[in-house]
């Protein structure tokens, strides 16, 4: 049932949004190449082979993009360095770009003028292209001597101003999304070690730079450094047969506990360990294709967030499924599970995020049971449209925050110690190997228009309404809410209609207008011909 109360003062709300998603400009002002510029540059990687060259033209719209989140009445704004940007080739001895640090150095400053927080994460998914070329990026240990010198640079550059960091946002993705399935940049396929190997050195370079910040800047710069998980909920198909709970507990483990439990318990997850050691054996292997950690690694990793972000976006049941022996195994069959969705579960946007409020509330509970109540920013939360026409009365959007936002409101009241809520994302951007076919924003993007304006849609208007009320303070007003949130985004249809028609104007004269000019030339110097011939 949905619980009317409003969030304990000093919550924090925000938005959030990525580098390569957002500011294009992708080989502007001395940046270098991006492992996802390589990606979307090949044919066949992303879909209708869209790229993020110029995305939200972000890089050029960042006071534009400040005045929105004004509107809003956000207290912080999620957004990613672009590791190339700062240090085309990703090292640090080779080479720095000044133009990329003054951009980050005038975002940040922009932001604090306008009492807006910044959240900064280190590593949202694009690597420099030179580190994958030269040394197969996260499959190689050097990576992690690399990003610390990264991380270090921009502590030295940013962290008089910047007190909240993140390491990693949603390493899991990284990992298995772009060493196992190749669905994401670099694209490799390695089998049943890639994403493993990949997530090992991820998890040392992030205590690496933990241990950096503590050592070097904590003292004179007073901030937080902490890691971005994204995990969905495992729920068992039956609660009531063993079986299915200790299947949903695998899933968790797999996907949360994979990153969580070494920085929090000091190892992998014990069911991950039998589980892939198991299937290791079967094949023959000598070693687990899980890596291991020394004894010395252990102490070290464990103890490494000062809060853990968490994105969260749908559910799954679980049920226990024995996948035969394979000579090639891989994440998803060392799980032995299988996922299910119920088909009553809301789906405003792509089949693969169902809305399931209930669920969030059941994995910040986990968390705090697993993890010892840890310090939880929820760093990514949000919906996608699919609709291929323009919906500014998101009311699906509407729905899912207020669902997702009450649960976590719900948790609080649990003892969850979550003290902030990023909804992603700002803007309508670059979905990976979706493309533009997936809309996360609050804010939509005319892509057809060479300017790319911002139209704020229902849910924007919607979700500034909890953040002025900090939470739910009754149902007469949270009603009051939806239905001017739906009135705002019809005004909003007509000024986006009669924009796009000026836009289609200024295109049919852009292109037509010269096209008639030089027919009309060439019909003139025709006719020219014909009357000197006639004449002579």
């Amino acid at each position: 049932s949905f619980y009317y109360g409003t969030f304990p003062a000093g919550f924090l709300w925000g938005v959030g949004s990525s580098a390569y998603q957002t500011e294009g400009a992708w080989d502007k002002d001395g940046k270098g190449p991006s492992i996802w510029d390589a990606f979307t540059h090949r044919k066949g990687k992303v879909f209708r082979n869209e790229t993020g060259d110029s995305a939200c033209d972000g890089y050029y719209r960042v006071k534009d993009d400040i005045q929105l989140l004004k509107e809003l009445k956000v207290n912080h704004y999620l957004l990613s360095i672009s590791w190339p940007r700062i240090m085309p080739t990703g090292i640090k001895a080779e080479q720095l770009n000044e133009k990329g640090i003054q951009f980050y150095n005038d975002t940040i400053n922009s932001l604090l003028e306008n009492n807006i927080t910044p959240i900064v994460s280190l590593y949202h998914w694009d690597l420099p292209q030179v580190l994958q070329e030269k040394y197969g990026g996260w499959q190689n240990i050097s990576m992690i001597n690399y990003f610390n010198d990264y991380a270090n640079l921009c502590f030295e550059k940013f962290g008089d101003r910047v007190k909240h960091w993140i390491t990693f946002s949603n390493p899991w993705a990284v990992a298995e999304n772009g060493y196992e399935t190749g669905e994401h940049a670099p694209g490799l396929k390695l089998g049943g070690c890639g994403a493993y190997k990949a997530a090992h050195h991820i998890i040392k370079t992030h205590a690496k730079v933990w241990h950096s910040y503590n050592n070097t800047w904590r003292r004179e710069q007073q901030g937080m450094v902490g890691i971005s998980l994204t995990s969905g909920w495992g729920e068992p198909v039956d609660p009531h047969s063993q079986t299915d709970r200790d299947a949903a507990e695998r899933y968790i483990q797999f996907h949360l506990g994979w990153f969580a439990n070494p920085i929090y318990r000091g190892d992998y997850p014990e069911v991950m360990k039998n589980y892939v050691g198991r299937k290791s054996a079967q094949q023959g292997l000598g070693t687990s294709r899980l890596p291991t950690f020394s004894v010395q690694e252990k102490t070290y990793i464990k103890g490494t967030s000062d809060f853990l972000g968490i994105g969260h976006f749908t559910t799954r049941y679980v049920l226990q499924k024995n996948f035969p022996f394979l000579q090639v195994s891989g994440y998803h069959t060392d799980r032995d599970l299988a996922e299910l969705v119920d088909p009553n579960w809301p789906a405003p946007g792509p089949k693969w995020l169902y809305s399931v409020p209930w669920g969030f509330r059941r994995l910040l509970n986990f968390i705090k049971t697993q993890y010892g109540n840890p310090l939880i920013y929820v760093t990514e939360n949000g919906v996608s449209e699919a609709a291929q026409c323009t919906e500014l009365c998101d009311e699906g959007r509407i729905q899912y925050l207020k669902g997702y936002i009450n649960e976590i409101l719900k948790a609080l009241n649990d003892g969850v110690n979550v003290k902030g809520y990023t909804a992603w994302s700002l803007l309508d951007k670059f979905e990976w190997n979706k493309g533009f076919s997936e809309k996360f924003g609050l804010y939509h993007i005319d892509f057809k228009n060479k300017n790319k304006p911002r139209y704020p849609k229902a849910s924007a208007d919607y979700y500034k309404k909890i953040i002025s009320a900090n939470g739910f303070p009754n149902p007469r007003e949270v009603e009051n809410w939806y239905r001017k949130a739906m009135d705002s985004c019809s005004s909003t249809h007509h000024l986006l209609a009669a924009d796009s028609l000026i836009t289609h104007m200024e295109m049919v004269t852009e292109i037509v207008l010269p096209t008639v000019f030089t027919l009309c030339i060439l019909i003139c110097i025709v006719l020219l011909i014909f009357y000197l011939r006639n004449h002579t």
